[in-house]
């Protein structure tokens, strides 16, 4: 994903934050953004997530009572197995394609998470998995720009619409 469009995704996402009241222990909006694509140069399907940091703070605190820090390696594996659990892509038998976990940043405002699938044209995926969030926000919106064979598609997902075919009407 270019840098102008990621910073547009944090930018519209701060937005939205800053839509709560001041001093408000939370906001009121909870939503992700997702977006996946192929990249012609290492032939991976790369998926680039966005959430915002305080309701992934509130989750780990939620869950495991305490503070976490996501430069600590240790912190960072449980996003990443909580993101496994919650986001998945399947190909057309229904099986799951293997996601390889690139990394995260966190800044005040938003967790980013980079994963790819190896070597894997994004023709491979049927399905889009997303329920990360709305387990424990049931209000939680995800939104995922899906872009294969240059054109873009947007699916929306919460708590009661975790998976989608991309084949099928947003």
């Amino acid at each position: 994903m270019s840098t102008r469009r990621r910073g547009f995704l944090k930018g519209a996402l701060a937005l939205l934050a800053a839509g709560a009241a001041p001093l408000a222990p939370a906001h009121r909006f909870h939503a992700g953004i997702a977006d996946i694509s192929h990249n012609e140069r290492s032939g991976s399907t790369e998926v680039v997530h966005t959430y915002m940091a305080h309701d992934f703070e509130a989750l780990l605190m939620n869950v495991y009572q305490r503070q976490f820090d996501m430069a600590d390696p240790d912190d960072q594996a449980v996003v990443r197995k909580y993101i496994d659990r919650q986001f998945w892509l399947a190909d057309k038998d229904g099986k799951r394609i293997a996601l390889k976990w690139i990394g995260a940043s966190v800044d005040v405002d938003s967790l980013t998470v980079f994963q790819e699938a190896v070597q894997t044209p994004i023709d491979k995926v049927e399905t889009i998995h997303n329920a990360v969030l709305v387990d424990f926000l049931p209000d939680q919106v995800n939104t995922v720009n899906f872009t294969a064979g240059g054109s873009l598609r947007t699916f929306g997902f919460n708590a009661g619409r975790t998976e989608i075919s991309v084949h099928q009407a947003p």
